[in-house]
């Protein structure tokens, strides 16, 4: 039965065998960083509180606060999901408020809409009355969980190397009116 937890070393062996699928992809949704230093148990450590940490104060200058979850069965890592706390200019235009990434090994059983429904859910709570979430225009795994969990498309934005689709996700926060960005 898969979960959502907090970043947790215990993870180590899994989150590596994992990477290793991805074959140098970006894992969205798991603020992997091309200086993170993710092999050694120290260097997993320190990217595994960096995360943790990354709820109150961006990881880096020109990120947002985050909160990252990873998606695990039992002591299998599989994927990550992460919610951005406000968008930047470049998020608002392409990556939104929400980003996910499942290991290759695990796709194809629901995990990525599993994960987006549990983080509407948080986004809720955190009395968020809408979210936005992008996908490349032609992953059509994405298209399908994003819509699958009410993404209305706004628009097409081109990063100059792809085209992004732009969703929005109405969410019922009672009695909130202004928007939260």
């Amino acid at each position: 039965m898969p979960q959502l937890v907090v970043p947790d070393t215990r993870f180590h062996a899994s989150f590596l065998e994992s990477n290793r699928e991805w074959a140098g992809a970006t894992q969205d949704g798991a603020g992997l960083h091309d200086d993170d230093d993710i092999l050694s148990e120290a260097g997993f450590a320190t990217y595994v509180a960096e995360l943790i940490a990354s709820e109150h104060t961006p990881r880096r200058p020109g990120l947002v606060c985050d909160t990252y979850r990873w998606i695990v069965d039992g002591d299998e890592y599989l994927g990550a999901i992460s919610f951005r706390h406000e968008l930047t200019e470049y998020l608002e235009n392409f990556g939104g408020h929400i980003g996910y990434g499942i290991r290759p090994s695990a796709r194809q059983r629901g995990l990525a809409s599993w994960a987006l429904a549990q983080t509407l859910d948080l986004a809720r709570e955190r009395g968020y009355p809408r979210v936005l979430v992008t996908c490349v225009d032609d992953n059509v795994a994405s298209i399908r969980t994003i819509e699958k969990n009410g993404g209305v498309l706004e628009d097409k934005r081109d990063t100059g190397e792809r085209l992004m689709r732009r969703y929005w996700i109405e969410l019922s926060v009672p009695g909130r009116t202004s928007p939260v960005s």
